[in-house]
């Protein structure tokens, strides 16, 4: 007798790598670790939500930096200025959109086969289901059948017939609504992919009466997609027209906003036309770029004479707002002033008054505006090709102008005032003040795609939610009808009711009786 060997399971097990492989497929394309990525990934974003994101405000960013360095020392290291394009957020971003599609796709595969069966067969006892009644019939069985089934194609369920009896089944839409929720992510997250790769996003801060041409150097900052090519912007420019700022002018929240608007004249492949931009109104162009107006301030317009007598400057100046009054900052750089360069650091009120701390600006409109302004002089230099900020000033070789008094000499200037520097250095005129704006302008060509997945994914849970699976089952025999139903989630509303009509179709009278549960058919 020759031996019979058994197969052993632990040999005949395939590669280890090959099984790990799998294992870890099946793991990450399981719905509990899709969830556990969507909510590592909702996680992810707070710290992009309460920490400046160089991305989106570099200026926010270094202010943030300055005012907390020792929180900085921390939080440069770990990346939480850029969060949204760090390698970790890229790659739960990802693993996420595997994990979607990996489970998706069979479950798409197992709904298209379920759709295409017809409901299930006949159970050997409906009165053993949830909920079941029963009644004589008094027509024929054919008869009574067909007069079940009419009422249940009415209730829009898909029947099984048999010679003695009716399966039947709806609620197919409440799995479809659940792969069109799970589907719209994918596709969320492919328009926000397609958005970051071929989009961009950037600023510039705009004087009244001047222009903004989409090019890349006249961005203030910019922030492009991979795979953008910044060569090939729209061809399109704005001209700010006019800049209209109001405010409240009563005792109750005097001071508050009421109104910010830009007129603005767009030139783009549709020709020149007038717009009027607001807050949270941006103006779209032919090409899809989004036009959106973040801020404002005040430009003082200063004219500043060298020692030879020339006119070494002329013009407005951008200065940034330090508080909800207005009161502003900025420098005015003169390196073409001859013999000696000049400079001049500067304090812009908008309604100026004088207290016992020092100048301040009462209200946010320009009521009373006045400029305080220290001077500095040094040797000319010559251009490095190194950019530097227009909004701070670099002392290095430069020396602050001497008062009478042997101090610093500070001014304090209104609207067509002048001061002359000592020493014949020169002289600067306040000659008045412009409105700036600040434009921002993207173009996120996924933003499409997603706002119709979000609408699409929000359609579907609601589908998903409201939709309640349920199965409905008769048999005649022996001249009684017995009818059946459960649901198949937890929520059975409206089951008893539906048993009922069912069974006084079948019967072709109104059943007095009740259907009964298992529970009372247990009791």
């Amino acid at each position: 007798m020759g031996l019979r060997v058994r197969n052993d399971p632990v040999s005949a097990r395939g590669n280890p790598v090959v099984e790990f492989v799998r294992w870890a497929w099946g793991q990450l394309t399981s719905m509990r670790t899709a969830l556990a990525l969507l909510f590592l990934l909702a996680l992810a974003t707070i710290p992009g939500s309460m920490i400046p994101q160089s991305t989106v405000s570099p200026i926010s960013v270094l202010d943030f930096q300055r005012e907390h360095p020792t929180l900085n020392k921390i939080l440069e290291p770990l990346g939480m200025y850029h969060v949204y394009t760090s390698p970790a957020f890229s790659a739960v971003y990802l693993l996420l959109f595997v994990s979607l599609i990996g489970c998706i796709l069979p479950r798409i595969s197992k709904y298209l086969r379920a759709v295409r069966k017809p409901p299930p067969k006949l159970p050997a006892r409906i009165d053993r289901l949830p909920v079941a009644a029963s009644g004589a019939v008094t027509h024929e069985v054919e008869t009574s059948l067909d007069d079940a089934e009419a009422f249940l194609r009415g209730k829009r369920y898909r029947t099984r017939r048999t010679d003695d009896g009716i399966s039947a089944e709806r609620g197919y839409l409440r799995e479809a609504g659940n792969l069109v929720f799970h589907t719209s992510l994918v596709f969320v997250l492919i328009g926000l992919a397609w958005s970051n790769l071929f989009g961009f996003h950037g600023s510039a801060v705009v004087v009244e009466g001047r222009g903004f041409s989409n090019v890349i150097t006249q961005y203030d900052d910019f922030t492009a997609g991979t795979l953008l090519d910044t060569d090939h912007l729209e061809p399109f420019s704005i001209d700010v027209d006019r800049f209209t700022a109001e405010f409240e002018m009563g005792e109750v929240q005097r001071g508050a906003a009421r109104r910010f608007d830009a007129d603005v004249t767009v030139s783009d492949s549709s020709g020149e036309h007038k717009e009027l931009l607001t807050v949270n109104e941006p103006v779209m162009t032919a090409g899809g770029s989004q036009v959106n107006l973040l801020g404002h301030g005040y430009a003082p317009s200063f004219t500043v004479k060298d020692g030879n007598g020339d006119i070494a400057f002329s013009g407005p100046v951008v200065f940034l707002p330090q508080d909800g009054n207005f009161a502003s900052i900025g420098v005015v750089k003169v390196p073409d002033a001859r013999p000696e360069r000049l400079a001049f650091e500067a304090f812009f009120y908008p309604t100026a008054m004088l207290s016992a701390q020092g100048p301040q600006s009462i209200f946010p409109d320009a009521l009373n505006p006045e400029v305080y302004l220290n001077a500095w002089f040094g040797d000319p230099q010559e251009e490095t090709g190194i950019p530097e900020s227009i909004y701070t000033l670099k002392t290095d070789g430069l020396k602050p102008v001497p008062g009478d008094d042997g101090e610093r000499l500070r001014a304090a200037l209104p609207v067509g005032g002048g001061m002359t520097l000592p020493d014949g250095l020169g002289s600067i005129t306040f000659d008045g003040w412009q409105r700036w704006v600040k434009l921002q302008v993207s173009e996120t060509p996924g933003n499409m795609m997603t706002l119709i997945s979000i609408a699409l994914g929000v359609a579907g849970l609601c589908v998903s939610l409201f939709v309640r699976p349920r199965r409905l089952f008769v048999r005649i025999t022996d001249g009684v009808a017995t009818v059946g139903g459960l649901d198949r989630t937890d929520a059975a509303s409206g089951l008893e009711e539906e048993v009922a009509g069912l069974l006084a179709a079948a019967t072709a009278q109104q059943s007095d009786e009740s259907p009964t549960t298992s529970e009372e058919q247990t009791a």
